[in-house]
Parts: C-alpha cells; sequence; structure tokens
C-alpha cells in the first residue's frame, strides 16, 4: 500500500481498478487547511491523462506491473507478433499498444513488455536501434539551401534528417526516444 506521502513522477499504482502513472506531482500546503498533493496522472490502460488532487490520508493500492522481456517476430494484418524467450509463448498486440515503437521494431529485437495482470500494456524498446537506410537523395556539393541535413526513410518505413555524407544501404543509429539519428554504424 501507497500514502499520499509516497506520491513520486514516476510511481505506478492502482486505481479505481486500473494501473496509473504519476507523470506530473505538485505538493501544495495551505497556510489553513490540509496539505494536497496535486498530481498529473496517466491511464495505462487508455492512455488518456488527467489531474487529480489527493489529502495526505489517502491510500493506493501497488499496481501488479511487470515488464517482460519478449522479441519481435513479425508485423501480420493488424497484429505484432512477439515471444516469451523463456517460455516461448507468443503475444499479439495491436497497432494502438505498440504506438510509436513500430517505427523502430525489426525482426527479432527484444524488447520490454508491459503486463498487468495478465494483460499487455505497450512496449519499451532499447534506447537505440540499428538500422539501414533504405532511401536517400544525393547530395549535391555546393547545396547550402537545404543546410547541413537531408531526409532519408529507414527499412521500417520511418523517416528521418541525417547529415549529408550518409548514403542509401549505409546502417545508421537511431535514437527510439527521439526518433533522431545518432551516429553511423561500421560492420
Amino acid at each position: 500500500m501507497y500514502s499520499a506521502s509516497d506520491l513520486r513522477k514516476g510511481l505506478r499504482f492502482k486505481l479505481d481498478g486500473e494501473p496509473h502513472l504519476v507523470v506530473d506531482f505538485d505538493f501544495v500546503k495551505p497556510g489553513k487547511g490540509q496539505a494536497l498533493y496535486k498530481c498529473r496522472l496517466k491511464n495505462l490502460i487508455t492512455g488518456s491523462q488527467f489531474e487529480r488532487s489527493f489529502r495526505s490520508v489517502d491510500n493506493f493500492e501497488e499496481a501488479d506491473i511487470q515488464e517482460k522481456e519478449m522479441q519481435y517476430l513479425y508485423f501480420e494484418g493488424d497484429k505484432y507478433c512477439f515471444m516469451d524467450n523463456e517460455t516461448f509463448e507468443q503475444l499479439y498486440l495491436n497497432a494502438d499498444q505498440v504506438g510509436e515503437a513500430k517505427n523502430f521494431l525489426l525482426e527479432n529485437l527484444v524488447v520490454e513488455v508491459m503486463l498487468f495482470e495478465g494483460r499487455s500494456l505497450g512496449i519499451t524498446l532499447p534506447n537505440s536501434v540499428d538500422v539501414i537506410v533504405t532511401e536517400a537523395l544525393p547530395w549535391i556539393k555546393g547545396d547550402t539551401v537545404s543546410g547541413n541535413n537531408k531526409p532519408v526513410k529507414i527499412e521500417t518505413g520511418y523517416q528521418l534528417q541525417v547529415p549529408v555524407f550518409v548514403e542509401q544501404g549505409e546502417k545508421i543509429r537511431v535514437d527510439t526516444r527521439t526518433g533522431e539519428y545518432v551516429t553511423r554504424v561500421k560492420d
């Protein structure tokens, strides 16, 4: 059990039977009356965010959230297939559960799948992935209007800006948190 004084940014707890994440937190002590804990919460099932105030006497149940390491296998129809590396069981997630992570999912990539009471909530990617550039316009020497970056498309179909020296067929490292180019990767 958590009390209101345990509330911190990043804490996961159960509220109204569903898991919630504290996105933002503020402690308010008015001159008269009881202290308040103002929080911005995110429902981990629906993804909706809202603000809520709690008194210091409020208690919360701990959310039974597990993170399980799984391997991404393939995309079929509208489902993404993941395999548990220990039991070899397969789990299917829809596009809403995968979210923006689909831009960086490569076959055999190991990810963390978040589970709440046996239901999957979403995935967490590694901080960076190595991908191959599938489409890149050639850079024309003297082209200073477009700056020092150019758009490229990677093997997942995601488009991003990279330095002009990156060519089609090269392997690059992309930060999955921001979607930005990090560096070229040598094999």
